[in-house]
């Protein structure tokens, strides 16, 4: 079944992409939720139409996005601190809202959904990485320290 996706849809594509997919997954769950529609030949036309005409903005977008990609590499050393218990085990875990939190401190904004820490989430002291997506065109890796909170 082949269909035009409405939002971004994690494994699958982003929005405006032209996708095939088995026909019960598209007609119980991505056309109800309103995430895709039909391929038909109509809205292949339109998608045709609306892609030209976003090329122009896009790449504007894309140099922006670029621009933020680069503030953020422009942090070197970027470290988190938690509390830590034996084994330097921390009390709770570091997750990509804790992340998204500090790095808007630094004057990037990043919404968390767009932030993926390999693993999940953190749970001892150390260094780790994390895949941030400013645009489908635009992901950097993150290099993070996460230390222990100075008693």
């Amino acid at each position: 079944m082949e269909l035009i996706l409405k939002k971004d849809v994690e494994n699958l594509g982003f929005a405006d992409d032209l996708v095939t997919v088995k026909n019960g997954y598209g007609r119980n769950f991505l056309i109800p939720t309103g995430h895709a529609v039909l391929a038909t030949p109509s809205q292949k036309k339109m998608l045709a139409e609306t892609l030209k005409q976003r090329a122009y903005k896009e790449k504007k977008i894309v140099e922006s996005a670029q621009g933020e990609a680069a503030k953020l590499n422009a942090l070197t050393e970027f470290k988190i601190t938690a509390k830590t218990g034996e084994g330097n085990k921390l009390f709770g875990s570091v997750t990509n809202a804790d992340l998204s939190e500090a790095i808007a401190k630094e004057g990037v904004v990043i919404e968390k959904k767009y932030i993926s820490i390999a693993g999940g989430s953190v749970k001892t002291t150390g260094q780790y990485e994390a895949s941030i997506r400013f645009h489908r065109d635009v992901i950097v890796n993150f290099t993070f320290d996460v230390v222990e909170e100075k008693k």
